[in-house]
């Protein structure tokens, strides 16, 4: 925050200026200061999140196979403070634990993932299934249906079994497509008579660039300019393939559903009066939500990202585009593969058009957009530094999709903020505000015609957050990773999405106000609980004592600097 109150008033001022220019922008009907009083349709579904890697643990136990991700976070400058999800929530041993939080929540839906290697420990079903693996999520889903709650099942988010990664080079080979069906195919028949929803695959934006583009992910490779998009080429074939399979074999009798849960955020144009400016905003969504929305929903890729990569990869010498291409049998196939849409947005950029012109050295994802991403120093961050919190950006994606893709059925799949501080915080107003806004633009977009049938808050725990280890928290509930038991705490956060839940929305100011207020006064409590635990170490209780000190300081600080950038303002 206080980085960001460290820009230049004149960058400032100009942001400003954009910013009330934006105001005007009438297509998604928002103000970004207005609030909408009012419920969601009936039969609406609350839920929350969680992934495999990031909470189970156990990551060597019951004849689980390495992923991609266990072998990564275990080499070291991978990861922040070399942490690894070895054991992180230990949710592998918590099953009625995290479940009888959910109850707590009265959550219709959870969404988890499954892990490939815990099934198929090489990734290959014909060398064997781990039959260990396979009750472990029989008792998590039997466990949530006992308790009124709806399994919605991810496939893929992001633990790939190391042995493919090793042998074929992961989602490079076009082979890995039958290893994940056959893989897809083993959860429909061991699940698929209790889970009604599945995702095939979470963000796969983040799987082909960060772990094929820039090797910021596992399993690190840097592939520049063909690695993201030949790794989403497969991805996309792969989704196409598993939906098939359920369709032709299992839907019949299983009568489910299979979706994808593509990251979206949103983009607007820096000068919304400026043409090219209003062009890089859309080509930022393409190639980012369009370049696996477009192909499922319409057969092939957008055409910008064709025209924009196709040039870059002439320019370069080369005789074909480095985006692969899609035979025409391919497209029809590819086309229609979705019977909901996922949706994972948490932030907005401002876009601007920018030209990175064709080097001998090779283009990459990023230039071949051209164009440059901007923030408002004003929007809050209070955690990842790519995470600011932008409510009305949400209202205009979803509409976007509305008008993209024939206005599908939509799941919200991931939506949520993290913290970045040394404090136990339990007290996290601004994820109350974050919650309350952005959920309050996916109700305006309700009132648009988008079709949202369900919003899965991120995440139900503290957890391991990939290259940032267990330095972000994104969780409804702390855990305290420092005991060897990670007991899990409410934050105030919980009571007031409790209270969204049980009123399918927003009532009326005055209620809504009270329960902030009513959130606020039970993290105390909590946070008394955490200090007097036995088995909290001493380190750990001068943090709790000492470091809120310094937290407060840091409000202040950025309050003053805030004060002083408004006054300079008006």
């Amino acid at each position: 925050m206080l980085l960001n109150c460290a820009f230049s008033v004149c960058h400032v001022l100009m942001l400003v200026l954009c910013l009330s220019a934006a105001e005007d922008f009438d297509w998604t009907k928002n103000e970004h200061g207005s609030f909408y009083y009012g419920t969601f349709p009936t039969g609406f579904s609350w839920g929350v999140g969680s992934s495999a890697y990031q909470t189970e643990g156990a990551w060597d136990k019951d004849g689980k196979g390495l992923s991609i991700w266990d072998v990564f976070t275990h080499k070291k400058g991978k990861i922040y403070q070399n942490d690894t999800g070895d054991a992180s929530c230990e949710s592998y041993y918590k099953i009625k634990d995290d479940v009888s939080l959910m109850k707590e929540l009265k959550l219709n839906h959870y969404r988890f993932s499954i892990s490939w290697p815990r099934l198929i420990p090489t990734g290959v079903r014909s060398d064997h299934v781990n039959e260990k693996g396979i009750q472990y999520y029989d008792q998590l889903i039997d466990h949530l249906l006992e308790n009124n709650i709806t399994p919605i099942v991810t496939l893929y988010h992001w633990d790939l079994p190391q042995v493919l990664q090793e042998k074929y080079g992961g989602w490079q080979n076009v082979s890995i497509v039958n290893h994940f069906n056959d893989f897809a195919n083993l959860c429909f028949e061991r699940y698929g008579d209790r889970v009604k929803y599945w995702i095939t695959f979470n963000n796969p934006w983040s799987v082909a660039v960060e772990g094929y583009e820039t090797g910021e992910h596992a399993p690190g490779m840097k592939l520049r300019g063909t690695g993201a998009y030949r790794s989403a080429h497969h991805i996309i074939k792969a989704h196409a393939k598993v939906w098939h399979t359920y369709d032709t074999q299992w839907r019949g009798k299983q009568k489910g559903q299979v979706g994808i849960s593509l990251s979206g955020d949103w983009g607007e144009p820096v000068d919304i009066s400026n043409q090219k400016d209003i062009e890089a905003a859309e080509r930022f969504v393409q190639f980012n939500l369009g370049w696996f929305a477009t192909p499922i929903f319409h057969g092939d890729y957008p055409q910008v990202m064709k025209d924009f990569i196709g040039r870059k990869s002439a320019q370069q010498g080369l005789g074909t585009s480095r985006l692969p291409t899609f035979a025409p049998q391919e497209k029809s196939y590819i086309k229609g593969t979705c019977d909901f849409l996922g949706i994972g947005h948490f932030t907005t950029r401002y876009i601007t058009q920018k030209n990175y012109p064709s080097g001998r050295s090779g283009n990459s994802y990023f230039t071949d957009r051209d164009l440059a991403e901007l923030v408002d120093p004003r929007w809050p961050d209070p955690g990842s530094e790519w995470l600011y919190s932008v409510p009305w950006g949400f209202r205009r994606m979803l509409n976007f999709i509305k008008t993209q893709y024939g206005n599908p059925v939509i799941y919200v799949t991931e939506n949520g903020v993290s913290e970045k501080t040394q404090c136990t915080e339990l007290c996290d107003e601004w994820r109350i505000q974050y919650f309350k806004d952005y959920v309050n633009e996916m109700l305006k977009a309700i009132k648009d015609g988008v079709n949202v049938k369900g919003y899965t808050a991120w995440s139900l725990l503290d957890k391991f957050e990939w290259d940032e280890g267990y330095s972000e928290r994104f969780g409804l509930y702390y855990v305290d990773f420092g005991n060897k038991n990670k007991p899990r705490y409410p934050k105030a956060s919980v009571q007031f999405y409790k209270r969204i839940i049980s009123s399918n929305g927003f009532p009326n100011q005055r209620e809504v106000e009270n329960w902030r207020r009513k959130s606020i006064e039970t993290c105390s409590s909590s946070s008394q609980l955490l200090a007097a635990d036995p088995l909290t170490s001493h380190m750990e209780m001068v943090t709790e004592i000492v470091v809120p000190t310094v937290c407060t300081l840091s409000i202040l600080l950025s309050a003053i600097l805030l004060m002083f950038l408004l006054r300079r303002r008006n």
